[in-house]
């Protein structure tokens, strides 16, 4: 089935220029080997100033955006997935992050190192080096499971990818989260970082982790990231982020500034002594010339069928490039008729990054501006190749207006046990790829969404816990387009479906764009979801007199004190 995606433009690696740390700023580390340079370089960077969470947007204002104007306006740099989500003029990262709906996501999720019932006892709950803007669907999709690389799908955006684990992989966890191959180095970096600053942590899941500050990475995580982070080096993107993280919280991350370190704590490297001097350049090896250039793939005159897309929708393809002793950057060029619609992620292609890869993916965007049959060309040339050595790929795809879809009917979940339900729906009524179930299960202070794609009106969902209330919704999909979302069924945690109108231990007002607190009443574990499972309040505690602004519309579920009912936001 294809994967229907909106369109990104993502700025590529460059390794040319690695920014300048403090002079002194890791001296600590020098002349040490393995276990003795991770307490270094933990030392070197862990203080910090610990980030108001609230405020995560006005700092990734400046870290986490696109270097390069899209329509004139700024966006976001969003990990999760290839979306556009835009940063209006005058607007504050907050501002945006709301209009957006975009969410804040841990890399290493805030549920591995929960004690009792906290999570924010620690600074890496603020970390910037572990949290990052997200797509609020794949940010759902992707829970608490762990890195890993995913045997098959259950969710698939066209970078993020859910699914069950690879043999070997998962530390126990049935199911993994796999991030697209350009930002496999960027989350190793990001988990090394934490293994080596958060080594003290009680890891209450361990799929990744030890309670131990040596090595604290279990043994497949690893040699995994290690392969993550050859695989797909240091990127320009990372080198500036270091830099405006450095100047929002006060620190740098060492695997950044040097990519071989990780080698020398958990890699090929742990029986040498680590020097400053021998990081220069960022301490990337390239292999010497040895030979004429050469490029052995993709093949001359081969063809790319990007299939159908609504148009501005994007569909992405990957085009594979190979080759060794490139002596120049590689560049890349769109032409013919319709070069408008095809859109590569980058226009060259640093020789070192060709010659240290098995194979380098190229995303390339079909993002049709009109209807109709599409064909342009892709060449790749220069590199040292000579001008008679260019390699030309002929791209074609079919454009269709976007789809009107119209609103599923939801009904009642059936064949309801402490396991599992059969959630239903009705047939769409005009021609469809495929359903979307939002399954969406709320806990006492927090809620968790899974988006699982149906070929049918009709899904065995499994895995209910009868002590957790659930609801689902459902939309029906056309090239890259979703319908409005159905009504919202609840499987409540007793006695099945029913609505949510339980007696919550307090009282409340809801007014436009306000919710109140009322009376005398004080209430722990205190959150309001929206019917996709976002997170709009979460408190630790609430009080009478306690007022909170809103910014979202509609049926959400209030959950106080273990008890829960439907409310209609205004």
């Amino acid at each position: 089935m294809k994967k229907y995606i909106a369109v990104t433009l993502l700025s590529m690696a460059s390794m040319a220029a690695y920014a300048d740390y403090k002079p002194g700023y890791y001296d600590a580390m020098e002349g040490k080997t393995k276990e003795e340079l991770k307490q270094a370089a933990r030392s070197c960077v862990e203080k910090h100033t610990k980030l108001n969470y609230s405020n995560l947007p006005n700092y990734w204002i400046v870290s986490d955006v696109y270097p390069e104007l899209y329509d004139g306006l700024k966006r976001w740099w969003d990990m999760y997935s290839n979306n556009v989500y835009l940063i209006q003029n005058g607007q504050t990262g907050k501002a945006s992050f709301s209009a957006n709906n975009m969410q804040r996501e841990h890399a290493v999720p805030k549920s591995w190192w929960k004690k009792g019932n906290d999570v924010e006892y620690t600074p890496a709950y603020t970390d910037m080096w572990n949290l990052y803007p997200s797509d609020g669907p794949a940010n759902q999709a992707k829970l608490n499971y762990p890195l890993g690389p995913v045997k098959s799908a259950s969710y698939d955006n066209g970078l993020t990818k859910v699914g069950d684990a690879m043999s070997g992989f998962g530390g126990g966890s049935s199911k993994v989260f796999e991030p697209g191959d350009e930002y496999k180095g960027d989350f190793a970096r990001a988990f090394f970082y934490m293994a080596t600053v958060y080594d003290d942590l009680p890891w209450a899941y361990t799929y990744m982790f030890q309670t131990n500050e040596w090595p604290t990475l279990r043994n497949w995580a690893s040699a995994m990231l290690l392969d993550w982070a050859r695989q797909d080096p240091v990127s320009q993107k990372e080198i500036d982020r270091n830099d405006a993280v450095e100047t929002c919280q006060g620190n740098r991350n060492p695997f950044i500034d040097f990519p071989q370190l990780a080698e020398y704590i958990w890699g090929n490297r742990t029986s040498d002594v680590f020097y400053l001097k021998d990081q220069e350049g960022g301490g990337v090896t390239i292999p010497p010339i040895d030979g004429d250039p050469e490029l052995t793939m993709p093949v001359n005159g081969i063809g790319v069928d990007f299939g159908e897309a609504a148009v501005g929708k994007g569909v992405s393809v990957v085009v594979q490039i190979k080759g060794k002793n490139l002596t120049a950057p590689l560049s890349l060029r769109i032409t013919g008729t319709d070069r408008s619609d095809f859109i590569p992620d980058v226009t060259e292609i640093p020789a070192s990054v060709i010659n240290t890869r098995e194979v380098y993916s190229l995303p390339v965007m079909f993002l049709p501006e009109t209807e109709g049959s599409k064909t342009a060309n892709l060449v790749i040339y220069d590199g040292g190749l000579g001008g008679g050595n260019n390699v030309t790929v002929s791209l074609r795809g079919e454009a269709f207006p976007v789809p009107e879809l119209s609103a599923l009917v939801a009904y009642e979940a059936s064949d309801i046990s402490d396991h599992s339900y059969v959630a239903s729906w009705s047939a769409a009524p005009e021609i469809i790829d495929y359903y979307v179930l939002n399954r969406v299960r709320y806990f006492e202070d927090e809620s968790e969404g899974e988006l699982i794609e149906c070929n049918g009106t009709s899904f065995l969902v499994e895995g209910r816990d009868p002590d957790v209330m659930e609801s689902y919704t459902v939309y029906s999909s056309r090239l890259g387009c979703l319908s409005e979302s159905s009504n919202s069924i609840v499987v409540a945690y007793d006695t099945g479906v029913r609505g949510i109108d339980d007696t919550v231990p307090l009282e409340y007002e809801v007014g436009e764009g306000f919710i109140r607190i009322l009376g005398d009443a004080e209430s722990e574990g205190f959150y309001v979801a929206d019917i996709f499972g976002n997170v709009i309040i979460n408190e630790d505690r609430v009080r009478g007199g306690d007022v909170y602004e809103l910014n979202y519309k509609g049926v959400a579920v209030l959950v106080a004190g273990g008890k829960s009912r439907k409310i209609f936001l205004k």
